[in-house]
C-alpha cells in the first residue's frame, strides 16, 4: 500500500523534526519540511502532497491563511497543529477550509486519528464538488435541451415528446450528445434570426 505523503510546517526546527519522527514512525512519508506559510504553501504546489501538517503561528504567512490558499486552490488537505485552542482561532481556521486541529502537545497515538479523518473528510469534500459539478452540468444539459426542443416545437409544429425524440434521434445518428444537437439547433436557429 502507498504511503502517505505529508508536509510539515513549523517555525520551530526541534517541532518539525520530532513530528517528523513521530509520523515516520507511524508509517507516514514525510517529503518535505519548511518553517513558514509561504515556504508551506509553494512546496506542497510543487510537491504535492497528500496533506500538509502545520502550524498556526509562523513567519512570513501564518498557516490560516497557508491553509486559505492550499484549500483554494485545491493543493492538499490542511492539519493545523496549534499550542492555542482559542475559539477565534478554531473559526478562523474552519472559515479557511482547514479538515483538522490538533492541540499541542500531542502525542505520537494523537496523529494517525487526525491524519486519517482530515483526509477521509477531505475526500468526501472533493467527491461532494465532483457530484455538484456534474449536478450542474446534468442541469445546464437539460435547460439547453429544453430550449431546444420549444425552437424544434415552434418552428416545425411539433409536440414535446416529437421535439425530443428528433433530438435523440439526431443525437443517435451523428453519435453526438443530445447537449451538442440541442446546442446546434439554437445556434442555427439564432443565425436564422439574423
Amino acid at each position: 500500500m502507498e504511503r502517505t505523503r505529508i508536509v510539515i510546517a513549523d517555525d520551530e526546527s526541534l517541532i518539525r523534526m520530532d513530528l517528523r519522527e513521530m509520523l515516520t514512525n507511524l508509517g507516514y512519508l514525510v517529503v518535505g519540511d519548511v518553517g513558514d506559510g509561504r515556504s508551506a504553501v509553494n512546496l506542497a504546489k510543487e510537491l504535492r502532497p497528500d496533506i500538509v501538517i502545520m502550524d498556526i503561528k509562523m513567519p512570513d504567512m501564518d498557516g490560516i491563511e497557508a491553509a486559505r490558499i492550499l484549500t483554494e486552490e485545491r493543493v492538499a488537505p490542511v492539519l493545523l497543529l496549534s499550542a492555542y485552542s482559542q475559539q477565534e482561532l478554531v473559526t478562523k481556521a474552519r472559515e479557511a477550509g482547514v479538515v483538522g486541529y490538533l492541540v499541542k502537545p500531542f502525542r505520537e497515538s494523537d496523529l494517525t486519528p487526525a491524519i486519517e479523518v482530515a483526509l477521509s473528510r477531505f475526500t468526501e469534500f472533493r467527491t461532494m464538488e465532483r457530484e455538484v459539478g456534474d449536478l450542474r452540468e446534468t442541469l445546464e444539459t437539460r435547460k439547453i435541451v429544453e430550449r431546444a426542443k420549444g425552437i424544434l416545437m415552434d418552428n416545425q409544429n411539433l409536440n414535446e415528446a416529437e421535439a425530443f425524440r428528433r433530438i435523440q434521434k439526431m443525437s443517435m445518428n451523428n453519435r453526438k450528445s443530445m447537449r451538442a444537437v440541442a446546442e446546434a439547433i439554437i445556434l442555427a436557429h439564432q443565425v436564422g434570426e439574423y
